[in-house]
């Protein structure tokens, strides 16, 4: 069977300092180490990088401090078990040494016709669209996870662009 949709994560995190600031060190030392390992995990597909191998240059959101980070994963599950297993689940349950609490969502999940890569501008659309209305089909949460669609995905119920086509 062809698989339709992968599902599309955001998340952002806004640095208690700028991250070369030595209170940054715990978490920079092992960025190179966690992004491998989510390279290599049962259903990753893609993740958002620059040449240097990660988002930490990335600047979407007018702050220096705040940091993107995006994927695409086979599944809803493939995602979960990453997110909530091994190196992973050690660095998040750090999480309060190097980042500070930012009001409304921080991680938006949607679903994405297979093949396509979401752009920054996706990702930033999908956490709006959380804070405004909840865990919805268009965007949701690991605590409320939405479906995967049975039907075509348009552009229109998708709240302006959901992806890029992978060209």
């Amino acid at each position: 069977m062809i698989q339709k949709y992968h599902l599309a994560q955001i998340n952002i995190a806004k640095g208690l300092s700028k991250l070369d600031d030595p209170v940054m060190k715990g978490f920079v030392d092992q960025l190179d180490r966690i992004n491998a390992l989510a390279d290599s995990s049962p259903g990753f597909i893609w993740r958002l990088q620059t040449e240097g191998g990660d988002a930490t240059s990335i600047h979407a959101f007018g702050d220096e401090k705040i940091i993107v980070n995006m994927s695409v994963w086979e599944s809803f599950q493939s995602l979960r078990d990453y997110v909530y297993s091994g190196a992973h689940l050690e660095a998040l349950k750090n999480k309060k040494y190097w980042f500070e609490k930012i009001q409304g969502p921080v991680l938006a999940l949607w679903w994405i016709p297979a093949g396509s890569i979401p752009s920054v501008e996706d990702g930033k659309n999908a956490l709006e669209q959380l804070k405004n209305f909840g865990s919805t089909s268009r965007a949701f949460t690991f605590a409320k996870p939405q479906k995967v669609p049975t039907e075509n995905l348009s552009n229109k119920s998708l709240n302006k662009s959901l992806c890029m086509s992978k060209t």
